[in-house]
């Protein structure tokens, strides 16, 4: 995917298609080939779809959180001069999503979460990365799909580079704080925008009771299941979930 990433001002993205804008958040682990299955089909279905990298380990630490974040992609969205966007994102990035949504709700006509922090992760298990140990980061990635395969030695190089990097495993370490600090429990019952919740039925990550919690607690959601799915559908079922989001958004007219 990399020959297809631009570079505009302080942006990198991928933008592929034309129509409806469809913006896709990544998670903190993860890189912007893992919506490749989104990417393939949905701008053959009338969306833009745009994938923006965000500045998970260019921000100042202080300013490293899931705010500004949420405040990045308004920019970029000010940016390429886009409105009534659809968000989907993927752990983290679904958080992302949902701040971005309640701070700038008319800009966001759906929101499209999976594996979604913001009531509550446990992306770092019983401990923290241990630093060198590539057998641990093994099993933590793999841990994340129900299909340990589809944690491919590329996927497990790019977490371990990036554990081993000081720098960045303390940024990394200070995101999943400020997820675990910024819960939205609070916030969700004010928030009408439609919201299509997408979950693997085995997220060990994000356990289904949390699906059924975004569910309970988001006034204008519909939930959809993965059956042999962990935290990442979009990649370990990408058909079916594109099914599932396709359907939804037919049935809601977006």
């Amino acid at each position: 995917m990399e020959e297809h990433i631009k570079k505009e001002a302080k942006y990198r993205f991928i933008e592929v298609g034309e129509g409806t804008p469809m913006i896709i958040l990544h998670g903190l682990m993860g890189g912007l080939s893992n919506f490749h299955g989104v990417t393939d089909y949905f701008p053959k279905k009338g969306y833009k779809v745009l994938i923006p990298e965000l500045p998970i380990y260019s921000l100042p630490l202080l300013k490293t959180n899931v705010k500004n974040f949420a405040i990045f992609l308004e920019k970029f969205i000010e940016y390429k001069g886009l409105k009534d966007v659809i968000l989907l994102g993927n752990s983290l990035g679904g958080h992302v999503g949902l701040l971005h949504t309640k701070l700038y709700p008319k800009m966001v006509k759906a929101l499209v979460i999976t594996g979604s922090s913001g009531l509550y992760e446990s992306a770092m298990g019983d401990g923290y990365p241990k630093r060198g140990d590539y057998e641990f980061i093994k099993k933590k990635a793999q841990d994340v799909f129900y299909d340990p395969e589809v944690a491919t030695d590329e996927i497990v190089d790019e977490v371990y580079a990036t554990v081993n990097d000081r720098s960045k495993l303390v940024k990394t370490l200070a995101i999943a704080k400020s997820a675990i600090r910024h819960n939205m429990s609070k916030d969700l019952p004010k928030m009408k925008t439609p919201t299509c919740i997408i979950w693997g039925e085995n997220d060990s990550v994000t356990p289904p009771n949390v699906a059924r919690e975004f569910h309970e607690l988001l006034p204008d959601s519909d939930l959809f299941w993965i059956k042999k799915c962990g935290h990442a559908p979009m990649m370990e079922h990408p058909n079916e979930f594109n099914v599932i989001l396709d359907e939804w958004l037919q049935k809601r007219k977006f």
